[in-house]
């Protein structure tokens, strides 16, 4: 059985990108993440201790998000190393991370990035 804790377009206000401006001015950013963990046990006790505690995910993706960073490909990093060492429950993840309406000199929505990742990459 494949089973997935989901947390879907996750707004940030954050500081990141290669232009000092960019960096001082701040952009949104939408997350979403699929995290492979068993929760088998949660589905018949009915406890959040049997389970992955996405509040706690949350808390951990927005400190890593509050770190300026240039790439969004360095926040995703820090965002899985976290996760992976923060909740020794998760199995793998699959993090999206845009840049809305990113200064590119396109009309667009937005700009981002794509990982799936499983623990035993990242060890």
């Amino acid at each position: 059985m494949e089973q997935y804790i989901t947390l879907s377009r996750l707004r940030f206000y954050s500081r990141h990108g290669v232009d000092p401006q960019e960096r001082r001015v701040g952009a949104h950013f939408t997350l979403s993440l699929r995290i492979a963990t068993d929760f088998s046990r949660a589905m018949t006790t009915d406890d959040v201790a049997d389970t992955l505690d996405y509040g706690a995910v949350y808390r951990a993706v927005r400190d890593e998000m509050d770190r300026p960073s240039h790439l969004l490909e360095h926040v995703a990093g820090r965002i899985l190393r976290r996760l992976f060492a923060d909740f020794p429950c998760i199995e793998s993840v699959a993090l999206e991370l845009t840049k809305d309406n990113p200064p590119m000199g396109a009309d667009c929505l937005g700009a981002g990035i794509a990982v799936t990742v499983s623990r035993a990459d990242f060890e």
